[in-house]
């Protein structure tokens, strides 16, 4: 493609996004070639796009991928490998702030605030959000990285950062990156521990929220999981 027909057809689709949008009825691989004019400035993106999607199966599984897996496509870059990973954290901001709120009224605005502040992680994070005397929320904080099955829920790092807080009460939240969102033994398991280690400096268990990408389970209004938050 000559570059004045390379930069007529940038043109073309850019305009169209912009009076149109895209929708889900959009081919991914067309989403995925105009995100790319951003980082290839004078290389034809489409064909990118069609391999990207033929190797990760999906738009989502593109903007799944690590950076080493995306660096092995022919054609990536360091610059496309990063705008491609910058877009999951930016709806994570955005749903966090659209979910942005200062007081819960139920268990259910609890479940919609922590899963928006879960979102696309490829990985287990621990979380806690602790509240203070009047219920209002203090603060969202990420705790650890990891699978908590096997590096466990840091226990020191969970009471620091509460009594740092001042909390009066918390919420512990994590993510499955894949698969149920019911909990595993070993997370009732450390539901257990963390409620007793809270008790202990008279700080209140609300809630476990476990997240996968499209669902959440909360311990809180499980008849067969609440009794895990009492000490």
């Amino acid at each position: 493609m000559s570059e004045n027909l390379h930069k007529e057809h940038r043109d073309r689709v850019r305009k169209e996004f912009l009076a149109n949008g895209f929708d889900i009825d959009t081919p991914p691989h067309k989403i995925l070639e105009m995100l790319l004019f951003y980082a290839i400035p004078r290389k034809d993106t489409n064909e990118l796009a069609h391999i990207l999607i033929k190797e990760f199966g999906s738009l989502s599984g593109v903007l799944d991928a690590t950076p080493a897996q995306l660096m092995k496509i022919k054609g990536m870059g360091e610059s496309s490998v990063a705008l491609i990973k910058l877009i999951s954290p930016i709806l994570r901001v955005y749903l966090a702030e659209k979910k942005k709120i200062k007081k819960f009224n139920n268990f259910d605005e609890i479940g919609e605030f922590v899963h928006a502040r879960h979102f696309a992680y490829n990985k287990e994070v621990f979380c806690i959000t602790s509240l203070n005397a009047a219920g209002n929320i203090i603060a969202f904080d990420k705790i650890c990285e990891g699978d908590i099955a096997v590096v466990g829920v840091p226990l020191r790092d969970v009471l620091e950062t509460v009594i740092s807080r001042k909390a009066s009460a918390v919420i512990i939240s994590h993510n499955h990156p894949t698969g149920s969102a019911v909990p595993s033994t070993k997370d009732l398991e450390a539901t257990k521990m963390v409620a007793k280690a809270l008790s202990s400096i008279g700080v209140k268990l609300l809630d476990h929220i476990i997240a996968v990408p499209d669902d959440y389970v909360s311990l809180a209004q499980s008849k067969q999981f609440i009794h895990y938050l009492e000490s």
